[in-house]
């Protein structure tokens, strides 16, 4: 399984926009789906954003539907994560996650490996 390092969270100001990164090792993510989920405190962990291996696929929560956008960068062995006009609703830890197969995945027991999580604050 992959080696998975997130980057880009931060304080934003509602309106606002990050761009979340995720960086793989050890193995390509070629060969895998990749999901985007993130947690607030005090509450479940939620499937944001799917790209499916080859990138042909994508599937989004309704609540960020319009507004985030996930891609994928094979080369570069990469996935990203645009996140556009935050709300505080967004707040949250997100964490990307590598499926154990090419299709996308919510599904936890699904996953293989983890990103360390970045904190996305969206606050006034």
């Amino acid at each position: 399984q992959p080696q998975l390092v997130e980057s880009g969270g931060g304080l934003v100001h509602p309106g606002g926009s990050l761009r979340l990164t995720c960086e793989a090792s050890g193995l390509s993510l070629h060969y895998y789906a990749m999901t985007w989920f993130r947690q607030a405190p005090g509450k479940e962990r939620e499937g944001v954003s799917c790209i499916s291996s080859a990138g042909s696929n994508t599937v989004y929560a309704d609540s960020v539907k319009g507004r985030f956008a996930i891609s994928r960068d094979n080369a570069k062995n990469t996935v990203y994560l645009q996140m556009n006009s935050l709300e505080p609703e967004d707040t949250a830890v997100y964490y990307c996650a590598a499926a154990v197969g090419p299709l996308c995945t919510y599904y936890t027991s699904r996953i293989g490996s983890w990103g360390q999580g970045t904190q996305v604050t969206v606050s006034s």
